[in-house]
């Protein structure tokens, strides 16, 4: 589910973290299994425990707000600081992890001022550190919440600056050109299936003692932590794609300890899908907004000539990837950095433009545009290092935090069942979450997401499109959450909507973050504005 935008990954690419579609699970919420195990039991209570002393010691300590590193790129007035957590919350008294956080204080009066608004982007394995800069550069979108809350940042646990795990050298992860995800055989896919073994052992060698505890329960513990560290006695939280499961889990742990939150761009908090059904439902969903962007370039012919219908750019698509296939572009550029640049259009209607301006230029000849666009850049070094972190999290997260299927031939059958019908991301999608069949420690049971005393109503935001986090994730959680509201961006489907310029949606989050209201019914909004060519 990555809400950060895509980076270029292991075997193929970024699927914006896992995500999430189709079948609805009837009923609000399951009750909780009346066998739960006495240890599964006697396990969270201690992680409860753990949780408010881990709590009560970062509000005494409080947070030694200093001005933010000059390698963090985050200027004066944005100050940076630490907050201590313990690795393992069942024993708070064991080895303590420390993450970065950062903020910047409201534009408005003390008078005006309502707390800290903590903010997750997505992933898992997105930083949070760039929020405060919202008010440094002056968005429009967020300039009246600024005036009434300190914007707050953090690196979840194992990402950026917070104690990062690791799962194969950086530079090894974006070489260049990867293996084409599309498997022609069945050597093909004992290759794509070594790869992935390899690269979960990978994360065992490097991360090992970190792996078992990097569950997205673990960090909505942390955002406990940070909320007291903050001396806030109750939680502000906007959380976007992944982000969205977080806050889901936090409300379901901490319900009583949440103020206001809106989640944008839902993950299907649903049992069921957390996280293999989830990856699969994105197929789908990648598929469909894929159509929406190749009919938007073909109404855009007369800027990019890739033809006046859906069937023409998808053959120029298809003859793009074929060359790529036979002999990678400038050497480097295979099918699967293909596919790995292309797929941000899907994601976010802001590259629909800049992907088929590229595109336009490669079918005219000009192949340099695609290669400075797709290719990585070996000089990048701390980019580098920050995708294979960012896919480090993202695969120890989703595979920690559910079992998944072990069988190959499960895999196998889904997975070349659902190619046939949405080529575009399946496989690719596929090799990314293998190590997750193979995964080196214990995978958990997901929290039940469910509404719990004192939990006040959630604003969820969602486009009826989005390719990342399906539609009915949104309305999975608005089930569960009792007291939600719903805002469904309909006829659009660009991840991230709160960002976007669109009055409808704008001016009820800036309302609930204001003043708590939430319209007496769910809202329906038009799109935003589409892109120009």
């Amino acid at each position: 589910m990555r809400g950060t935008r895509p980076k270029r990954r292991t075997t193929v690419l970024g699927s914006a973290g896992a995500l999430v579609a189709a079948t609805l699970i009837a009923g609000a919420v399951a009750a909780p299994s009346a066998n739960a195990s006495a240890s599964t039991r006697h396990g969270q209570d201690s992680e409860a425990r753990g949780v408010a002393l881990a709590a009560a010691r970062a509000a005494k300590a409080g947070i030694d707000w200093q001005d933010c590193p000059a390698d963090w790129n985050l200027a004066k007035p944005i100050q940076c600081g630490y907050v201590t957590v313990p690795l393992d919350y069942a024993k708070p008294y064991g080895k303590q992890i420390k993450l970065a956080v950062d903020r910047i204080g409201n534009t408005g009066t003390k008078a005006e001022r309502q707390g800290a608004l903590i903010y997750n982007p997505g992933g898992p394995g997105g930083s949070g550190l760039r929020f405060p800069a919202r008010v440094t550069a002056k968005n429009p979108v967020w300039a009246n919440a600024a005036k009434a809350y300190d914007f707050v940042g953090f690196d979840p646990r194992g990402v950026g600056k917070s104690t990062p795990i690791s799962c194969v050298d950086p530079q090894e992860f974006v070489k260049a050109p990867k293996m084409d995800p599309v498997p022609d055989s069945e050597a093909d896919k004992l290759a794509q299936r070594k790869l992935a073994r390899e690269y979960a052992e990978g994360c065992y060698e490097r991360s090992g003692r970190m792996l078992p505890h990097m569950t997205t329960p673990n960090t909505a513990r942390d955002l406990d932590v940070i909320r007291a560290a903050l001396g806030e006695k109750k939680l502000n939280y906007l959380g976007v794609s992944y982000g969205t499961y977080l806050g889901a889990v936090y409300g379901t742990l901490f319900p009583g300890h949440v103020r206001r939150m809106v989640v944008d761009s839902v993950v299907n908090p649903s049992r069921e899908k957390i996280w293999y059904q989830a990856n699969l439902d994105q197929d789908v969903a990648f598929e469909g907004r894929w159509k929406d962007w190749q009919d938007w370039v073909a109404k855009n012919d007369a800027t990019y000539h890739l033809g006046t219908t859906r069937a023409a750019v998808q053959a120029k698509w298809l003859q793009l990837r074929a060359t790529a296939k036979k002999s990678p572009i400038g050497g480097v550029v295979g099918p699967a950095e293909v596919i790995s640049f292309f797929q941000s259009a899907p994601y976010y209607d802001s590259s629909w433009a800049p992907v088929a301006s590229v595109f336009s230029k490669y079918v005219a000849g000009d192949t340099q545009a695609l290669v400075d666009a797709a290719a990585p850049d070996l000089s990048d070094t701390a980019g580098n290092a920050a995708s294979e972190n960012g896919n480090a999290v993202y695969t120890a997260v989703e595979c920690t935090d559910a079992k998944w299927p072990t069988s190959w031939r499960r895999w196998d059958r889904d997975n070349t069942r659902l190619h046939r019908d949405h080529p575009f991301m399946t496989w690719a999608n596929a090799w990314m979450n293998l190590p997750c069949a193979t995964w080196p420690v214990k995978q958990r049971t997901p929290v039940d997401v469910r509404t719990g005393k004192g939990l006040p109503g959630v604003l969820i935001v969602q486009s009826e499109r989005d390719a990342a986090t399906p539609y009915e994730g949104a309305v999975e959680l608005h089930k569960r959450f009792r007291g939600s509201r719903l805002i469904t961006e309909k006829d659009a489907g660009s991840h991230g909507v709160t960002g976007l310029v669109n009055s409808c949606v704008n001016d009820r989050v800036d309302a609930y973050l204001l003043t708590g209201k939430l319209d007496g019914a769910d809202v329906t909004c038009a799109p935003h504005a589409t892109p120009k060519p």
